[in-house]
């Protein structure tokens, strides 16, 4: 049923095209730390390569896959078929985050629409991409994209996007640092 790779195949990047939503899992070292795993959506996910794939990250309630990758770098990528045939496709890597004051940030930015609440892009080496079945995985319809989040970024605007990921972006479940700096003097 399932099968493994070790890199991107052109198949698999039209797979991960058409899926509306994606998973993101990350974890600590620490054997006591949370696992997260968090949904994706929007038009925000970009196979670059065989073996290179990112995201833009939004302004949300935490950021645990920015401590979690800064720590060990480990990251997961879960698609599945929502309707069609089915399919389950993983993409396993070493992630990089990449901020607004990054040497790549111009570069890999402009791959993505310009959403507002934008926090970072997450980058990641693949070095094992896997399939399976997804028999299991319901049919679902996708009627469209959540407006909920882009409004409420909207609404805060730059400023108070900035202070938002202070009070609530800088450290994660566990108190591992994000990478967001301390702005508050």
């Amino acid at each position: 049923m399932g099968n493994s790779y070790e890199k991107i195949l052109p198949e698999h990047a039209d797979f991960i095209a058409k899926q509306p939503v994606f998973f993101v899992a990350t974890a600590p070292l620490s054997p006591e730390g949370h696992v997260n795993v968090s949904p994706k959506g929007y038009d925000s996910f970009r196979v670059f390569s065989p073996t290179q794939v990112g995201y833009v990250d939004l302004t949300g309630s935490g950021n645990e896959t920015s401590a979690h990758i800064q720590e060990n770098e480990r990251i997961t990528f879960l698609f599945m078929a929502i309707s069609g045939p089915p399919q389950i496709l993983r993409l396993y890597g070493k992630g990089k985050v990449i901020g607004p004051s990054h040497n790549r940030w111009k570069e890999l930015s402009g791959s993505f629409p310009a959403y507002p609440g934008t926090r970072q892009i997450i980058l990641a080496t693949i070095h094992k991409v896997s399939t399976s079945c997804g028999y299991a995985v319901p049919y679902l319809a996708y009627e469209r994209d959540r407006d909920t989040l882009k409004l409420w970024a909207e609404r805060k605007g730059s400023a108070g996007i900035a202070r938002y990921q202070q009070r609530h972006n800088r450290r994660s479940l566990d108190n591992l640092p994000t990478g967001i700096e301390n702005d508050e003097s």
